[in-house]
């Protein structure tokens, strides 16, 4: 029996190890890709409105929600130590530093990650991509190109909307429901958050969750089964391998950044 999980174990870290293999080559072709010619601008302006303009609601109403939650329980903490002047720094580090990047990269991933997946997936399922590959067109270049460069681009981006949601939602329940001092709250932020250690530090982790996503959406959607089982799989799995990846790079970056600091 015990000899029986050692090898249940050996097998599972080899099959692990192949798959980080085939991911690896598979983003050295995506990358290969994005020198190679046509650039195809049209279908990455596509795919900016897919993954970018039509997550903006999503994103604007989470971050409205999650300031005021944060400014809600961030108040009822503070208040005991008679610090609720410093809600405004405390709502801005969360969000700046940590709670932006990452629920942006989660809703996202959610969403249009899902959808990037399942489109791909279909693709393979109607035998599209053996269509491409007829024509003498590299499916990686025509199909998967624009979608993990539009991830890649509009992350940043969510994440600012994401952020600027926050403190809005956060200003409107700490200023105007629970009382606290408008200059307070602006000016505790303003001295609170830095631009290097944090707001480039968001950047940082809103580009490398953008590609991370953008790469596991493409890659279970270009390698699922082709059958209607198989894109739903791969569907799955993007949000679900997709998501844990997030929270690991998430992890990886800030212990890293704050070494590197």
């Amino acid at each position: 029996m015990r000899f029986a999980a050692l090898e249940e174990l050996g097998r599972a870290a080899i099959l692990l190890t192949a798959e980080f293999g085939r991911l690896a080559s598979f983003a050295a072709r995506v990358v290969r890709s994005t020198v190679t010619r046509p650039l195809r601008i049209g279908s990455f302006i596509d795919e900016l409105y897919k993954l970018g303009v039509l997550s903006v609601l999503l994103i604007c109403v989470s971050g409205l929600a999650v300031g005021m939650v944060l400014a809600l329980q961030g108040y009822k903490s503070l208040v005991r130590f008679g610090a609720e002047q410093s809600l405004g720094a405390l709502v801005g580090l969360s969000l700046v530093r940590e709670l932006g990047p990452v629920l942006t990269a989660l809703l996202v991933t959610g969403r249009a990650g899902s959808s990037v997946a399942a489109e791909i997936g279909s693709m393979v399922a109607t035998e599209q991509l053996d269509g491409l590959r007829m024509m003498s067109i590299e499916p990686i270049g025509f199909v998967v190109r624009p979608k993990a460069l539009a991830m890649l681009v509009v992350m940043p981006m969510l994440t600012a909307l994401f952020i600027v949601s926050g403190l809005a939602g956060a200003y409107f329940v700490g200023v105007k429901r629970m009382g606290v001092d408008g200059g307070w709250f602006v000016s505790g932020f303003r001295s609170a958050v830095d631009f290097h250690d944090d707001v480039l530090q968001a950047l940082v982790k809103s580009l490398a969750f953008g590609a991370l996503a953008g790469l596991i959406a493409t890659y279970r959607g270009f390698t699922s089964a082709p059958t209607s089982e198989g894109v739903s799989a791969a569907t799955t799995s993007t949000v679900v391998v997709g998501s844990v990846s997030l929270l690991v790079l998430d992890y990886a970056l800030t212990a890293l950044w704050g070494v590197g600091r």
